[in-house]
């Protein structure tokens, strides 16, 4: 088994979507997304089953109890999640998978190495780090997609997931998109054997 599960983390509004999409679109023969499953309600331009599968909380809570994830978490009163068959079926096609997710979901993906045994070694998580919250804040309100008070629960949030970010395997300081991304690419290329 060849794949590696490439899991994408960091606050909100860092650019972790944007540099998801352009992975996604330079690898598309080697390189498939897992779709997360969220009870948040769909943002303009988003299609369920492509950006995101959205399921009420009900629906969510029940996938729960039959342990449907492979990781999941409750974040701004919504849940968010990868399912196990998904992320599964692709990895042992000898898919690389590619997981953005938060960092709860990425230290409870790392602790499945023990369930998993053919995980072992083949779960490359990066941390994308904002240049700072000041700056986070201003490109959370250039979104346009949030209030002033979601806005500083994301901020606090992001606070929290920074001191978090020792987890990982790699950290990417966010500077411009295109440096960003680069670093990206060194990452994966250092660790696919798809290419």
């Amino acid at each position: 088994m060849n794949s590696i599960a490439l899991v994408i983390s960091g606050p909100a509004g860092v650019g972790k979507t944007t540099l998801c999409d352009r992975l996604l679109s330079d690898f598309e023969t080697q390189l498939t997304r897992v779709i997360t499953v969220t009870t948040r309600h769909p943002r303009e331009g988003e299609a369920d089953g492509k950006d995101y599968l959205f399921i009420t909380k009900l629906e969510f809570e029940d996938l729960i109890e039959v342990d449907a994830f492979i990781e999941y978490a409750q974040i701004h009163d919504n849940y968010y999640g990868s399912l196990k068959k998904t992320f599964l079926e692709l990895f042992q096609k000898d898919q690389d998978v590619l997981l953005n997710i938060d960092v709860q979901g990425t230290a409870s993906l790392k602790n499945l190495e023990s369930s998993y045994p053919f995980l072992k070694n083949r779960v490359i998580s990066v941390f994308v780090m904002p240049k700072s919250l000041n700056e986070l804040r201003d490109r959370l309100k250039t979104r346009n997609l949030d209030t002033t008070e979601e806005i500083e629960k994301r901020l606090t949030t992001a606070a929290n997931e920074i001191k978090s970010n020792g987890i990982f395997d790699y950290t990417i300081e966010s500077s411009t998109k295109d440096k960003d991304y680069k670093r990206l690419v060194e990452i994966y290329k250092l660790h696919s054997q798809n290419l």
